[in-house]
């Protein structure tokens, strides 16, 4: 799930918006699209979008956001041309919205604004690099109003702030290249230890980090280094990595649908690396760390390239054990992913006993959304590639009836079934490198899967530490103290081998 940005609450202080019909629907509003062909050359197939916001620092294609989304609607588009008028209203059986549909919304108070995915290889959509989209403009106060949208403007990626101790690392990737029959690169920000421009000839432990759902390698730009003061003088050199791929977080896990992302990472990204920052180049000197959609793939990527690195330390992963997908058994017989054995909605999650958001109608959002969301980015991962080029959907969007041949092809990603298969290869080499925090009450609901985990390794006689920490959840697991320990860790480690 998300952690940077980390998809948590600002303050951690939610007011759950709900959207309701009001007293002027927009039954009869109308809104009239056009694109520049500056923007693009066109004809354009996809995805057009409506977004809507009350908020006047955003921008309402900024959304929406996850605890307290805001009204949007969509329309399929094919051969849309560049200056014909594209008109959506809420009588046409094309126009789907969320929370409801277009007639019914009351946007009396509400800004527009006007996106097309115009670059299907970005999971972003109002934020993707490409895309286009129109001014931010109020919604009339007459509900049979026309609202004219002129999308003339492009996305563009922020780059890297690179300076004396941050610097950009994109190395083309000939492995994800040819999976995709396009130009793809991998990133890094390398951030360099205050001792690195004045010692030569010295060589440094690295840090991976894994950013979460959401985050790319821009997730912790800096100005200057860390001030280390580690036993023996230890000092890090820190590689945010980019998990963004166009169908959302791709982990780090080789795939069917989103390509050898894992084995390009280790056999280009890395060795690029080492050839060209002073690095100690030896499973010694490589650890991995990750938060939320970042932590499961930092475990993943150490259980999987046991030799490769010398540790892990996972904070919050996402499910690793998939008897508990978020309280959900994907191998159970007849098990669904909206409702419970007892016919409950479930929830996906929560804040101090209080239910944020469900899994049917977040997951309805994202389907609206279309590809690179959260959920869909698990399917993206872990199920195969249908006969469409789609990944193959794990449940029914209509029922959540979960489809058991779907689920059994997910076992290849299951940490916890992995580790009890290969035991016998896996324990000696992963002796001393298993590090995994969670909250005993974590936002999304995933530390019923850490907690499998725990007993399986335990049963294994593994060393590995994992640990639930009491009263911490999602967001406030990831303390100073914590992260200091992590780091102490990491330095003895280092030391110790």
């Amino acid at each position: 799930m998300r952690s940077c940005r980390i998809l948590l609450l600002s303050g951690w202080i939610v007011t759950l918006l709900v959207l309701t019909a009001g007293s002027a629907p927009a039954a009869d509003q109308r809104f009239e699209l056009r694109y520049e062909a500056s923007l693009f050359p066109g004809p354009y197939t996809g995805r057009v979008y409506l977004f809507f916001s009350r908020h006047p620092q955003t921008e309402p294609r900024e959304g929406p956001h996850w605890f307290h989304p805001e009204p949007f609607v969509v329309r399929d588009v094919v051969d849309w041309k560049a200056g014909d008028v594209l008109v959506i209203d809420g009588r046409d059986p094309k126009v789907f919205g969320y929370p409801q549909p277009l007639a019914k919304l009351d946007l009396q108070e509400y800004r527009v604004q006007g996106v097309a995915r115009f670059n299907p290889w970005t999971c972003r959509i109002g934020k993707g690099a490409g895309n286009g989209y129109s001014a931010a403009v109020p919604v009339p106060g007459n509900a049979s109003a026309t609202v004219p949208l002129l999308l003339s403007q492009r996305v563009t990626e922020p780059p890297l702030r690179e300076n004396h101790w941050q610097r950009l690392l994109q190395i083309r990737s000939p492995l994800l290249s040819r999976f995709h029959r396009r130009e793809v690169s991998l990133r890094g920000a390398v951030l360099l230890p205050a001792s690195y421009h004045d010692q030569p000839d010295r060589k440094y432990p690295v840090v991976y980090v894994i950013p979460g759902f959401g985050g790319t390698h821009r997730f912790d730009q800096r100005e200057e280094p860390f001030a280390d003061k580690n036993a023996g003088n230890v000092e890090f050199i820190r590689v945010t990595l980019d998990p963004e791929g166009p169908l959302g977080h791709h982990v780090f896990a080789d795939s069917a649908n989103n390509g050898p992302v894992g084995q390009a990472l280790v056999e280009e990204f890395i060795p690029a690396f080492e050839r060209q920052y002073r690095a100690v180049a030896s499973s010694r000197g490589r650890f991995l760390t990750g938060h939320s959609s970042g932590g499961w793939s930092s475990l993943w990527l150490q259980v999987t390239y046991p030799d490769l690195f010398g540790g892990t330390w996972s904070t919050a992963p996402d499910p690793v054990d998939f008897r508990d997908f978020q309280q959900i058994n994907l191998y159970r017989p007849g098990e669904n992913m909206y409702r419970d054995p007892q016919g409950n909605r479930r929830p996906l999650a929560r804040h101090d006993g209080q239910v944020l958001l469900w899994y049917d109608s977040f997951d309805r959002m994202e389907t609206l959304l279309g590809y690179g969301g959260q959920l869909h980015s698990f399917e993206a991962v872990f199920s195969p590639r249908g006969a469409d080029g789609r990944p193959v959907r794990l449940w029914n969007r209509e029922t959540g009836a979960i489809d058991s041949a779907v689920a059994k092809t997910w076992e290849q990603y299951d940490i916890r079934l992995n580790l009890e298969r290969k035991w016998p290869e896996l324990g000696p080499k992963l002796q001393g490198k298993l590090h995994v925090f969670m909250g005993e009450a974590d936002t999304f609901y995933l530390e019923g899967a850490t907690r499998l985990l725990k007993e399986s390794l335990e049963r294994l006689g593994s060393d590995a530490v994992v640990e639930l920490v009491p009263g911490k959840d999602h967001r406030t697991l990831l303390s100073s103290e914590l992260r200091q320990r992590i780091k102490a860790e990491m330095v003895a480690s280092f030391l110790r081998k």
